[in-house]
């Protein structure tokens, strides 16, 4: 869970996210178009994100695509909610 916390703590790695969800499936350097970073940064971002679950990724030829996993938000949102009913 600590990665989990560690992705989701930085606001790039969060908007990432939402892209994903918006767009679909996207290549690393399409999603490095939206930001006004370098591409090894958004790579390390990826893989912070992909170490936590967040994301799955798929190898096309040369390319790595990249989709949001809900599964872990889920997840996420279900601790959450257990947490705040318990007493």
């Amino acid at each position: 869970m600590n990665a989990l916390f560690r992705a989701l703590n930085d606001p790039i790695r969060r908007e990432i996210l939402e892209i994903l969800k918006k767009k679909g499936d996207l290549s690393a350097g399409q999603i490095a178009n939206h930001f006004n970073v370098s591409k090894p940064s958004i790579s390390h971002h990826l893989d912070l994100l992909k170490q936590a679950s967040l994301v799955h990724v798929v190898r096309d030829g040369q390319f790595l695509y990249y989709s949001i996993n809900t599964t872990i938000i889920d997840e996420l949102l279900k601790w959450a909610m257990k947490l705040s009913t318990s007493k």
